[in-house]
């Protein structure tokens, strides 16, 4: 008798990564083991909500990518990301980094 697991995508690695300090943030990027559906992503910081532009469009991707449409300054900062996993099962995430003086 064979069964069949169902694998959800899952963030491998990011950029920036998890919990590291960085002199400047010119993207964020999140790479998948599996295409992802990136629904929706946000940037918040020490002053609230950072601005963001999605160079990935919504069509499911392996690599994710996005640009904070100014430079952030010091302070810790948290990605927040929603999405649909290759097989339709909604998936969420969330990294932080924090921005030198």
């Amino acid at each position: 008798m064979t069964t069949n697991a169902v694998a959800h995508s899952k963030a491998e690695q990011t950029t920036p990564a998890n919990d590291t300090i960085v002199q400047a943030v010119e993207a964020i990027e999140i790479r998948f083991d599996d295409p992802m559906r990136v629904t929706a992503i946000a940037l918040n910081g020490p002053e609230g909500d950072v601005a963001i532009e999605r160079e990935t469009g919504l069509d499911p991707v392996t690599e994710f990518r996005a640009m904070p449409l100014n430079p952030i300054p010091a302070g810790l900062y948290q990605v927040d990301w929603r999405g649909l996993s290759s097989d339709g099962h909604p998936m969420q995430g969330s990294f932080s980094f924090t921005v030198s003086e």
